[in-house]
C-alpha cells in the first residue's frame, strides 16, 4: 500500500456541501494522535509494540538462562529449555511491551500502552512493585537501562509528536533531568512516506555505557535510516556506523565485549534476517537465512547465545540461536502461571443450517483486555470513537471451535460473519476454574436474488508488507473465508528496495484458492506522484520495477507516468483501477499540491475502474466520480481494502471495503474481468444494496427515449444502522428513503421522474463512524445506470473546466520536474497530458461530442 496520492485541503470539503451533510467533527480518530508523522500505518505496525498472542519482544535474565518476555499484553518470565512461563505484569485495560533487564536482575523496565499514550514503567522483580517512570502522555517505548543501571534511553514524542532520542538519570524514586539527547533537525530533503523532521530510534547502550547506538533517517529519503553511534557525554560526537536500509526493524544490538554489532535487515532480500558488522561498520554478514523474519535480537550475557522473534511459521515465536555451530532451540509456554485466576471459554460458530463457519471474532474479558487463542493472529483496528470505547477493537479469525483461556469474569463476545450475516453477540460470566461452550448461531440477511447472483470481491489486499505476521496463501484464504468473502486480489506491491510476494505471482489462480474463496495475485504499482494503481488480471509478468517517481533514487524521473503503465497492462488483458484516491475533497484552483492523474487517465480510456471505496475518504472521492461520470465516461465503482494482511494493526480486516460483482454466481477471472469492467457491481462496507431502473441493473444502459417515468425497485440490508438512502443523478439526490426501526432493511419500488440523460446510483451512508464497521463511516454504491442520453451540456461544461483547471496543475508540475532521465520523458509526459487537457478543454467550451468513452 502505500498512502494516497496527495493530501488535501480541508477547506476544499466544501465542494462535497451540494452531495452529503458532512459532520462537523469525525469522531473516529486515530490511534496515538499524538504522533505527528505521515502514514500511520508504516509506523504504527513497523515500529511500535503491538498486541500479539506470541510473543514481539524480549530481554535476557543476569544468568542468561532466562527471558523475560511480551506476549499477550503481560511480561513474562521463562527459564531456556523450559516448558512453564510465569506472568509477571497484568494491568486492566492496558498492555504491556519491550521489557529490559537490569544488569543485578532486580527490576524490569517496560512500555505501557493504555488507549490514551505510552508510559514507562518498572516492575521490582522481588516484590512485584510497579512504578510509573513518566507521566507526560507521550509516546515513550524502547526503553534501555545502561550496563550501571544509573541511566535510562528510551524514544519519546514528547512535546514534538516525532520520535526523539532521550535519556534521564533513574533511582529508586523514578526518572530525573530526562532530556532530548539530540534534539530535533529538519532533513535537507523532501520525504514522502516520512516527516521532514528526522527520527532518532532503536537506542542500545555500549557496553561501557559511554556511547549509544541507534538508527537516524539523516539525509535518508526512503526508508528508516542507517545505524550510528553517538557519545551520551558529548552528543555533538556522533558518526555513522554502517549504511542501511532498515524499515524500522533494525535494532542494532552491541555484543557483551563489544566488537560485534548484531542488527536486523533485509540487504539483498525480502525478508528480514540478522547480521553482523562491527562497531566501526565493518562490511556486513548474514547470521540467519530464511524466507521470514527474525527481528528484536538480543544477546545472552555471555555473547554465546541470540535470542530473537521469529514469524517462521506465521505467529511470532522466540528463537535462541547459538553463535556458534547455530543450533536453534524455540521457547514455547504449554504452561503458563498467572496472576489471575483463569476460566477456559469454546466458542462454536454456526450457519443457519447447522454448520460450522469461520468468522472474526472479538473477545473483551472481565479486565477490559481483548483475548484470543494462543496460537490465533491477534488484529487491531487503526482507529476507534474514544467516546464508545477506552481502546481499539481487536479481534481474530476463529475457525470453530476456537479454545481461549481468560481471566475469570464477564466477558463480552462479538461474532461477524461479512455483510449477508447478522451480527452475534453476547456477554457470559466464567467462574474460576471453570469450563464452558458458547454456541454462536449466525442468521443470514441475503439481499433477493431478484437484483443478481453476486460474488464479493477485495480487489487490494496485501497478502505480506513488513508486519510482524508471516503470511501465505493458504492464510490468507482462511481470513477471507471467516470475512465470507468470495475472492480475493493480493496485490503484489514494493516496500522501498524489496517486493516481499513477488514469488507468488501467477496469472492463474492461486492452487491455494478452494470452492468458497479464490485467490488471485495482482499489482499495485507505486507512484507517489501520479496516484497508485491497481493491475489485476496480468496475463504474463509483473510490470517491474514495480514503482516511478522515487526522488532522490536511481528511479526518481517522473516517467514512466500511470499511462504507460495502463497501456502495458492492457497488452497482457489485465484491467487497471486507480486505488485509495482522496482522503479529503480536491479542490485543483487551491490545493497546495495537485499531481494526482486520474483525470487524465481516464479522459484518454486509461481507466477500467476506480476505487470508489478504499484506504481514502468515501465522500470525497465519489465527488471525482460524480464529475467524471457526468462526462460520459464509463468508469465502473471498484473497492479495496488495501489490507496489509499480515499485520496487526491494520486498516482492515480483508473484505472490509469489497465490491460485489454480479458473475451469476461465477468465480472463474473471465467472469470476474467481465462484471468489473462493464459495472455490474455495487460497493460497500457494510450495507448490501440492489437497484433495478425499469429492469435495468448496474452497468446496464436503459433504452432509447426512456427517462420521462421509471420504475425503480431497491433493496438494503445492513449489519448495521443507516442514516440515508438515496438515488443519485448526475451528483444531486433525486429520491431520498424513510427508514425505520433498526434502520437495517429496507424494499421499496415505485415510479419516478429523472432529468435528461446521464447516470443513477444508490448510495447508502452515515453521518458517523460505527463500531460495527472498522472504518470512517458506513457507505456504499452502486455503479451506474447509464441513460442513453448525455448529461446536461451545462453540467458537462462545468465538470470539465473543473478538469481543465486540475490539468493545468498537473502540467505545470509536471514542465516542473528536473529529474526526466532525458528530454524525451519530459517531452512525452507534457505531450500526453496535452492531449488530456485539450480533450477536457473541448468539452467545456462544447465542441466535443456526447458520445460514451
Amino acid at each position: 500500500m502505500s498512502g494516497t496520492a496527495a493530501r488535501r485541503s480541508r477547506a476544499a470539503l466544501a465542494l462535497l456541501a451540494a452531495c452529503w451533510a458532512l459532520p462537523a467533527v469525525a469522531d473516529r480518530e486515530p490511534v496515538l494522535q499524538q504522533i505527528d508523522l505521515p502514514h500511520s500505518y508504516y509506523w504504527r505496525e513497523l515500529y511500535l509494540p503491538q498486541l500479539t498472542t506470541g510473543p514481539s519482544s524480549l530481554a535476557f535474565m543476569p544468568d542468561g538462562q532466562g527471558l523475560v518476555y511480551s506476549m499477550a499484553g503481560s511480561l513474562w518470565r521463562q527459564r531456556i529449555g523450559a516448558d512453564a512461563a510465569v506472568e509477571l505484569t497484568h494491568a486492566d485495560g492496558a498492555y504491556d511491551y519491550q521489557p529490559d533487564v537490569a544488569r543485578d536482575g532486580s527490576a524490569v523496565v517496560f512500555a505501557r500502552y493504555d488507549g490514551r499514550a505510552v508510559e514507562l514503567w518498572r516492575l521490582d522483580l522481588a516484590s512485584g512493585r510497579e512504578q510509573a517512570l513518566t507521566h507526560d502522555g507521550a509516546v515513550n517505548v524502547e526503553p534501555r537501562l545502561s550496563p550501571d543501571g544509573r541511566r535510562l534511553a528510551w524514544v519519546s514524542t514528547a512535546g514534538t509528536g516525532h520520535f526523539n532520542l532521550y535519556v534521564a538519570a533513574l533511582d529508586a524514586q523514578g526518572l530525573h533531568d530526562a532530556r532530548p539527547l539530540l534534539g530535533e533537525r529538519q532533513s535537507r530533503i523532501d520525504r514522502y512516506y516520512y516527516s521532514r523532521y528526522d527520527h532518532a530510534v532503536n537506542p542500545a547502550w555500549s557496553p561501557d555505557g559511554r556511547t549509544l547506538y541507534f538508527v537516524p533517517n539523516t539525509v535518508v529519503a526512503w526508508g528508516r535510516g542507517d545505524l550510528w553511534a553517538v557519545d551520551v557525554a558529548g552528543p555533538a560526537q556522533r558518526r555513522l556506523v554502517l549504511r542501511e536500509e532498515t524499515t524500522w526493524a533494525a535494532h542494532p544490538e552491541p555484543a557483551p565485549a563489544g566488537t560485534r554489532l548484531l542488527y536486523s535487515s533485509y540487504r539483498g532480500r525480502q525478508w528480514h534476517q540478522l547480521w553482523l558488522t562491527t562497531s566501526d561498520g565493518a562490511a556486513p554478514l548474514p547470521l540467519t537465512f530464511g524466507d521470514f523474519d527474525a527481528r528484536n535480537a538480543r544477546w545472552s550475557p555471555d555473547g554465546t547465545r541470540i535470542a530473537y522473534v521469529s514469524n517462521e511459521h506465521g505467529n511470532t515465536g522466540i528463537v535462541v540461536l547459538d553463535v556458534v555451530g547455530g543450533a536453534r532451540h524455540a521457547l514455547e509456554a504449554r504452561q503458563r502461571q498467572t496472576l489471575r485466576p483463569q476460566a477456559r471459554l469454546v466458542l462454536d460458530i454456526v450457519d443457519g443450517s447447522g454448520e460450522r463457519t469461520p468468522a472474526r471474532v472479538e473477545v473483551l474479558a472481565a479486565d477490559g483486555r481483548a483475548y484470543a487463542p494462543a496460537d490465533a493472529w491477534m488484529r487491531a483496528d487503526d482507529g476507534f470513537d474514544r467516546a464508545r470505547q477506552p481502546l481499539e477493537a481487536h479481534y481474530f479469525h476463529c475457525a470453530p471451535p476456537c479454545a481461549l483461556e481468560l481471566p475469570a469474569g464477564a466477558v463480552t463476545l462479538r461474532v461477524r460473519h461479512g455483510f449477508a450475516t447478522a451480527p452475534w453477540e453476547k456477554s457470559v460470566t466464567l467462574a474460576a476454574g471453570s469450563a464452558t461452550t458458547q454456541r454462536a448461531a449466525l442468521v443470514a440477511q441475503p439481499l433477493p436474488a431478484s437484483f443478481g447472483r453476486f460474488v464479493s470481491a477485495d480487489l487490494h489486499v496485501h497478502m505480506n508488507y513488513g508486519g510482524h505476521y508471516r503470511n501465505t496463501p493458504a492464510t490468507l484464504v482462511a481470513q477471507a473465508r471467516a470475512e465470507d468473502l468470495d475472492v480475493v486480489y493480493d496485490l503484489i506491491v514494493n516496500k522501498e528496495e524489496r517486493v516481499p510476494d513477488v514469488a507468488w505471482f501467477r496469472p492463474d489462480p492461486d492452487p491455494a484458492s478452494t470452492s468458497e474463496v479464490t485467490l488471485l495475485h495482482a499489482q499495485e504499482f507505486h507512484t507517489s506522484y501520479w496516484g497508485h494503481l491497481g493491475l489485476l488480471h496480468l496475463g504474463d509478468h509483473l510490470l517491474l520495477p514495480d514503482f516511478a517517481s522515487y526522488r532522490h533514487t536511481a528511479l526518481a524521473s517522473p516517467y514512466p507516468h500511470n499511462g504507460v503503465i495502463a497501456d502495458l497492462a492492457h497488452a497482457q488483458g489485465g484491467l487497471v483501477g486507480y486505488v485509495h484516491p482522496y482522503d479529503t475533497a480536491v479542490d485543483p484552483a487551491h490545493d497546495a499540491t495537485l499531481t494526482h492523474a486520474l483525470p487524465a487517465d481516464a479522459i484518454l480510456g486509461k481507466v477500467d475502474y476506480l476505487e470508489v471505496m478504499g484506504f481514502s475518504d468515501h465522500k470525497a472521492t465519489a465527488a471525482v466520480w460524480y464529475r467524471l461520470l457526468d462526462l460520459g465516461l464509463r468508469l465502473p465503482a471498484g473497492a479495496g481494502t488495501d489490507a496489509m494482511a499480515n499485520y496487526a494493526s491494520l486498516h482492515g480486516p480483508v473484505g472490509l471495503s469489497r465490491v460485489f460483482l454480479d458473475t451469476d454466481g461465477r468465480r472463474d477471472p473471465d467472469a470476474l474481468r467481465a462484471a468489473l469492467r462493464s459495472g455490474r457491481s455495487f460497493v460497500s462496507n457494510g450495507p448490501l444494496l440492489g437497484l433495478k431502473l425499469d429492469g435495468a441493473g448496474p452497468g446496464d444502459t436503459l433504452p432509447p427515449g426512456a427517462g420521462a417515468r421509471v420504475h425503480y425497485q431497491v433493496a438494503l440490508r445492513s449489519p448495521v444502522a443507516v442514516d440515508h438512502l438515496e438515488l443519485v443523478q448526475n451528483g444531486t439526490v433525486i429520491h431520498r428513503f424513510a427508514l425505520a426501526g433498526e434502520r437495517r432493511a429496507l424494499d421499496a419500488s415505485g415510479t419516478l421522474r429523472l432529468a435528461r440523460g446521464g447516470w443513477v446510483v444508490l448510495r447508502a451512508w452515515n453521518d458517523a463512524a460505527d463500531p460495527g464497521v472498522l472504518d470512517l463511516y458506513p457507505y456504499a454504491s452502486t455503479s451506474p445506470v447509464y441513460l442513453p442520453e448525455a448529461a446536461p451540456a451545462a453540467l458537462r461544461r462545468g465538470d470539465a473546466a473543473f478538469f481543465v483547471t486540475w490539468m493545468d496543475r498537473l502540467i505545470a508540475a509536471a514542465a516542473a520536474r528536473g529529474d526526466y532521465n532525458d528530454t524525451g520523458e519530459k517531452q512525452a509526459t507534457l505531450d500526453y497530458l496535452g492531449r488530456a487537457r485539450a480533450a477536457f478543454a473541448d468539452i467545456a467550451a462544447g465542441t466535443a461530442g456526447t458520445g460514451r468513452r
